[in-house]
């Protein structure tokens, strides 16, 4: 069986420069997804099917300039993709209890099954809290407050990868923002109450 297509030959040069460009990116690019998408294995779906489309492109690209917005970008497009696939999902709190069918209520249970110092426990709370704040956002709120508050973009940058004028940025910026306070604010009531 042949292909009508053959598939192109990348020259040691080449696949040496893409090499570089995950080497350089990687960790950047799967952080991001990983906040977005929520989870790891998402986040690693996310990361290679972005690589996968730079190795295409790898021909019409300088990989010596910087590809952070158009990197950012695909992982946003492909993360709003990949909301799109999925069926809809009934999120239920963890916290209120579960309604019986005979009209009684019954409280969860949740073991924790880790255990360690203090620090570690402390720690790994409030970055589980803050990453289930993020997934509660609105993946437009949530890509800003991304690209924002944990890639340290400007408004311009944040517009041009996203697509939207820098007020809107702004808006869904202030919006998450506002919303992550309500959510977080117990985590440390003196810093998040000044938030604008």
């Amino acid at each position: 069986m042949t292909r009508s297509k053959t598939s192109p030959r990348y020259s040691r040069d080449e696949i040496a420069a893409f090499e570089a460009l995950v080497a350089r990116y990687g960790q950047r690019v799967y952080t991001m997804a990983y906040r977005m998408a929520g989870n790891d294995a998402d986040a690693k779906d996310l990361a290679q099917e972005a690589f996968l489309r730079v190795f295409r492109a790898l021909r019409s690209i300088d990989p010596s300039s910087h590809l952070d917005s158009w990197l950012y970008r695909i992982v946003t497009n492909l993360f709003i993709d990949m909301l799109r696939r999925r069926p809809r999902v009934r999120i239920e709190s963890l916290d209120e209890p579960v309604r019986t069918q005979r009209g009684g209520d019954v409280v969860r249970e949740i073991a924790d099954d880790h255990a360690g110092p203090e620090t570690d426990v402390v720690d790994g709370q409030m970055e589980s809290e803050i990453q289930y704040a993020l997934v509660a956002l609105h993946p437009d709120l949530r890509a800003v407050v991304v690209l924002s508050d944990i890639e340290g973009y400007a408004y311009e940058e944040i517009a041009e990868t996203l697509g939207v004028p820098v007020g809107t940025v702004k808006s869904r910026l202030h919006r998450a923002r506002k919303t992550l306070q309500a959510r977080l604010g117990h985590l440390a009531p003196d810093r998040l109450r000044n938030i604008p």
